[in-house]
């Protein structure tokens, strides 16, 4: 029992550092935001009514929607948009057409993250260092040179891996929520009466004296949730227990706290509403303030750092993005991953976001759009998993969602305010991400296709081969194929130039599959075609690590043997070829074979050894 106990309690930490790192930094610019749009006539009661919707958001959107209800669409385990997409794909997998549409939306919600993985760390640790501004004005010209500097370090160590610094992440992010409280009481012992505003009367008297002002101030409020889906996205990581008690015990009645004394201070005066989360600290604290909020945005946008690699690599699984360089930064986790291209790709566009908002009032004008709509997405997959998976009845499911759908579509629908604003960036990148997935799947279908179409059957290749054998050389051959029982073009140039055939010949497929894991039992298939020759099929769901020396490795003992020394892979390239043909417009077809041409890490990314060989295939027109 001491033991579960110990093993919760670390459970927790983590899911601190790791999970609740961005919404704990919203404090730092929600309220400010709220007030600073110019909407929101500075009274009493409007602080009252301001506090008391922060509070309900909160209360709604996290308590109630994400640990409550959509923690528990758990995908062996697993969670996040496409945890949640798999499930919803397989529960109206008899509904063709209707799985389509829905995979293009879960796809496209997917994509969408890519847009708050730019805005969520540029705006956390630009109003980190805004604090130097409370310091001294002074400062203010060094704000956006320092934010760009803090940035490049954080993208310039992710190479390293988070193994190290890692462990440090849930202690300093547990003594932010500690520190935020702390600054926060004296100021509501100073006005007790700002407790009040937890009734949610006050939300309601605003809602209803000033229903145009609420619903352009929704922009805002938003920003007190963002990593939101942060929550769902890490359940694999630590499970539901852990994230809910992290929330229940510590996160919220800690923002609850500073959201309150901010409340108070505002109350007491009016003039802090500039930045009313520093105002909160005495003059001596500001410096050791200004430092720890920076290092807690670090800590918060490493967590969407690592969540972006981790979504990355479940896309190409997937078959939505060519293979990519993915480097394991950790022998113990293999969770744990770093692709150079997606970071350095994310820090550019950081980096532009930067430059271009210049603040964190900006950026937050920027900032809603994307994250509502992943929001909304979210609960309408939900609303497909537990209608058609758990098969509850309609009412109840009309019920369980309807409420949370109206919700997020009344925020999203206010952020539609800030598109021309700054809405439009992440849109924009999420659309770029959107098109290439969509345009590799469907290159890629087409491919298989045309592929198919002119594809020697396997079974027959080989007889008409054994009827007049080559020269039979020791060792294994590995051929990889996209389908079972078709020959691969490796083998017909091996032919051809060496006029030569292994002594052991194995034709691999790897499939992925819609569910995040699948265990070693269940790994491969084998087949015997004679001549010791196998037809091999490997299973891999999106979480698994696909590692093929690995996975031939459970070949022993069944017929086939394999010598790492003495085994060759041979990988197929096929040189993509535009056309007239229709299957997309032309140029997502240049497109997809400029993609193609440029994909090369496919060896990296299945584990393959140094002495793999690469042969150029036949033109293949899509």
């Amino acid at each position: 029992m001491s033991s579960k106990q110990s093993s919760l309690a670390a459970l927790t930490l983590g899911a601190i550092g790791v999970v609740y790192g961005d919404i704990g930094t919203s404090v730092l610019y929600a309220v400010k935001e709220i007030f600073g749009s110019g909407h929101v006539p500075f009274t009493h009661a409007n602080v009252y009514g301001v506090l008391s919707i922060v509070f309900w958001t909160l209360t709604v959107i996290v308590s109630l929607k994400y640990v409550t209800l959509v923690l528990r669409a758990d995908n062996g385990g697993e969670g996040g948009l496409i945890a949640m997409l798999a499930l919803a794909s397989q529960a109206v997998k008899d509904h063709p057409r209707l799985r389509r549409v829905m995979l293009a939306i879960g796809i496209f919600g997917t994509s969408l993250f890519y847009g708050d993985g730019v805005i969520t760390p540029a705006i956390s640790v630009l109003s980190a260092v805004e604090g130097l501004e409370v310091v001294s004005p002074h400062f203010k010209k060094y704000v956006v040179p320092l934010t760009l500097v803090v940035l490049f370090a954080l993208f310039f160590v992710q190479k390293r891996g988070t193994g190290g610094i890692g462990r440090f992440f849930g202690p300093i992010t547990l003594v932010w929520f500690a520190t935020i409280a702390a600054l926060a009481v004296p100021h509501i012992v100073g006005h007790p009466e700002i407790l009040g505003a937890l009734s949610p009367h006050h939300a309601l008297r605003f809602a209803w004296e000033q229903p145009g002002t609420t619903f352009i101030i929704l922009g805002a409020v938003v920003l007190c949730v963002t990593g939101g889906e942060a929550l769902y996205a890490d359940m694999g990581h630590f499970g539901k227990k852990p994230i809910r008690l992290a929330w229940f015990s510590i996160v919220m009645p800690c923002l609850t706290i500073n959201y309150f004394g901010q409340g108070a201070l505002l109350l007491a005066d009016p003039d802090a509403v500039k930045n009313p989360f520093f105002n909160m600290a005495p003059g001596w604290a500001l410096l050791p303030l200004v430092v720890l909020a920076t290092m807690a945005t670090v800590i918060a946008s490493q967590a969407l750092i690592s969540g972006a690699f981790s979504v990355t690599k479940q896309a190409i699984q997937l078959g939505y993005l060519p293979r990519l360089n993915i480097r394991h930064t950790s022998v113990h986790d293999k969770g744990q991953i770093y692709i150079p291209f997606v970071n350095w790709a994310l820090f550019t566009a950081i980096v532009l976001a930067v430059g271009m908002f210049r603040s964190s009032s900006n950026l937050a004008a920027a900032y809603g759009i994307a994250v509502t709509l992943d929001m909304l997405i979210t609960t309408v997959l939900t609303f497909f998993v537990i209608r058609y998976g758990w098969r509850y009845p309609l009412a109840l499911c009309l019920m369980a969602t309807g409420w949370f759908f109206l919700i997020d579509l009344a925020f999203f629908s206010s952020n539609l305010l800030k598109l021309f604003a700054g809405g439009w960036f992440p849109l924009l990148i999420g659309g770029v991400v959107f098109m290439l997935m969509m345009t590799w799947k469907r290159g890629r279908e087409l491919m298989s296709q045309a592929q198919h179409a002119d594809a020697i059957e396997l079974g027959s290749f080989l007889e008409a081969v054994f009827m007049d054998p080559p020269v039979r050389v020791p060792g294994t051959a590995v051929f990889l194929t996209a389908e079972t029982g078709t020959t691969p073009n490796a083998l017909l140039h091996n032919l051809k130039h060496n006029k030569v055939l292994h002594e052991q010949n194995l034709f691999v497929t790897v499939h992925n599959h819609e569910v995040p894991w699948i265990g070693l039992t269940d790994r491969l298939e084998i087949e015997p075609l004679g001549h010791d020759c196998w037809q091999v099929v490997i299973h891999y769901g999106f979480k698994n690590d696909p590692d093929l020396p690995k996975a031939l490795e459970g070949l022993r003992g069944r017929g086939c043997d394999l010598e790492p020394m003495t085994t060759s892979y041979f990988l197929s390239r096929d040189l993509v070829v535009p056309s007239m043909g229709g299957g997309m417009a032309l140029w997502r077809e240049k497109l997809f074979a400029q993609m193609h041409h440029n994909a090369g890490a496919a060896a990296e990314f299945l584990h393959l050894p140094n002495n793999s060989v690469i042969e150029l295939g036949s033109k293949v027109q899509i």
